[in-house]
Order: structure tokens, then C-alpha cells, then sequence
């Protein structure tokens, strides 16, 4: 058993993280101590390291809270609702990628028509008026 500093400590985290998953239900302490300490086991260590990996991977709360729901019942759910819930993640990894891809080429563009001349006043400068044109645009 640990006392919430021990898994802390495990786990890399702060006891504030593991209070933070516990008030938002992705953690329960398997029981108290007799001094009313929040108490874990292996179990717990566990769940916290699948919540670390999920949270590398970009999953949000309630996406890593639905997939720890399904891990503790397992037998009564499908890979395939496993999979949706990381398909879905993928899809909007994809979008936002396209997106970044857009901008940064919108960037470079602009990037790349201006001189960087240091004698030359930024009155003159492309990436300020390109930057104008596309607000007037906009408007």
C-alpha cells in the first residue's frame, strides 16, 4: 500500500496531480488508513502509469476516463470501441496537422517574399502588408 506521496513519487507526479485524477474520477484510492490517509496498491500504480501513457499519446480526461472505464470491464465491451475512441483521436490529430501544414505554408510564403533588409523601414515590409491584405480580406 502507499500513502498518496509514495505513489507521487512512483509515478513522477505530484500529489496534487493524483488528487486532481481522483476528484475527477479517474483515480479511487482502494481504501483509508486508520489516521483517514487515502491509501493505493499496485492497482492504483498501475492506473496511473496507463493515464501517463494516454495523456503522452494526447487523449483528454474524458477520453482517457471512458477508456479506463472500459479497461475495468472489459469482457462487456469490443476492441472495435477501443479503436473509435482512438480513430477519432487520429482523426482530429489529422485535421489539426492539415491545418498547421496550411498555415505554416501561408507563413513561409510570406517569410519568403520579404527582403530582411536592415537598411529598409518596416513601412516597407511584405510580411506586414501581406499581413494587412489578408485582414482586409477577412473583413
Amino acid at each position: 500500500m502507499y500513502l498518496i506521496g509514495e505513489l507521487a513519487k512512483q509515478c513522477n507526479v505530484t500529489s496534487d496531480t493524483l488528487r486532481f485524477y481522483e476528484k475527477n474520477g479517474l483515480l479511487v484510492p482502494s481504501g483509508r488508513s486508520s489516521s483517514g490517509y487515502r491509501l493505493y496498491n499496485d492497482d492504483n500504480l498501475a492506473q496511473i502509469r496507463f493515464i501517463l501513457k494516454a495523456k503522452q499519446l494526447g487523449l483528454a480526461l474524458d477520453e482517457i476516463q471512458e477508456l479506463l472505464a472500459i479497461r475495468l470491464e472489459a469482457t462487456k465491451h469490443s476492441c472495435a470501441e477501443v479503436k473509435a475512441i482512438t480513430q477519432s483521436k487520429l482523426n482530429i490529430i489529422d485535421e489539426k496537422i492539415a491545418q498547421l501544414t496550411d498555415i505554416r505554408l501561408a507563413l513561409k510564403s510570406i517569410n519568403d517574399a520579404c527582403c530582411g533588409h536592415v537598411d529598409e523601414d518596416a513601412s516597407h515590409c511584405s510580411i506586414l502588408s501581406a499581413l494587412a491584405e489578408l485582414e482586409e480580406k477577412k473583413d
